[in-house]
């Protein structure tokens, strides 16, 4: 799903407050309900918020969004934050990358951009497609296969990627709090994802603007452990100013970028 400049409106507001009503927003946006009520039905389907009478709310924080729905929510801005990072790997690189639909669409820039790099993965769908590339080499983690999206989580993904020290790490996350928090859904993806953090000597998170104020039950760590976020829209301020304090760079680009 991409989402058009109201509905980004209107989960922007739901995560301020926690909740949007149908009539206010319609008073605010200054269209009928019906169309409010279009929006907002288009935002619960794809699981972005949960309907009650008259409004809808910030979902739960114990799922993830279906990894079919995750593969078209803000696809294109995706994309164009894989080419970004894809500029910033050179080549000969070894790098970590690991689940999610923006890291994806990073392994896929990557193969178009660079030459020699080593990528050790716990990402199924990643593995497959760069080791197409014939001057790739691609390393897949042990464990066990989550069947939605092809993730190697467990305590074996976790022991290997503790065998070594990469150049880069290239990870995504499910949200970032406004104190500053890495949030996920899975533990076991987030224990692979902390060794991956702890084995890296530059951290390259990708996010979407969707992620910013989003909750979710598992924390993975913490932005001061970023070098650089890549975005497809500025932070909000609570979050700017902490990447800020922590010297992060923040790269914003995509459809939706300024």
């Amino acid at each position: 799903m991409t989402l058009n400049a109201r509905q980004k409106k209107i989960l922007e507001l739901a995560r301020a407050t926690g909740e949007v009503e149908i009539d206010v927003l319609a008073q605010k946006f200054d269209v009928t309900s019906q169309t409010i009520r279009r929006d907002i039905n288009a935002l619960c389907d794809n699981r972005l918020l949960e309907r009650y009478h008259g409004g809808a709310t910030l979902p739960g924080t114990v799922e993830n969004l279906h990894y079919g729905i995750r593969q078209h929510v803000h696809s294109d801005s995706k994309e164009a934050i894989g080419r970004a990072l894809a500029e910033q790997i050179p080549d000969n690189s070894s790098l970590f990358i690991n689940v999610g639909t923006t890291t994806e669409a990073a392994g896929h820039a990557l193969i178009n951009r660079c030459n020699g790099l080593k990528i050790i993965t716990n990402n199924l769908n990643v593995a497959i497609e760069a080791s197409n590339k014939a001057d790739f080499e691609v390393i897949v983690t042990g464990g066990r296969v989550r069947g939605a999206d092809k993730a190697v989580v467990g305590a074996s993904a976790v022991d290997m990627i503790e065998q070594f020290m990469v150049d880069f790490a290239i990870v995504g996350i499910s949200g970032i709090d406004s104190t500053g928090n890495l949030l996920d859904f899975d533990y076991r993806e987030v224990r692979v994802a902390q060794a991956i953090l702890r084995n890296a000597r530059t951290v390259y998170l990708l996010a979407d603007s969707t992620k910013f104020g989003r909750n979710a039950l598992v924390k993975m760590g913490h932005v001061s452990q970023l070098t650089a976020l890549f975005t497809d829209q500025h932070p909000p301020k609570p979050i700017a100013d902490l990447l800020d304090r922590h010297g992060v760079r923040v790269i914003v680009s995509g459809p939706t970028a300024p």
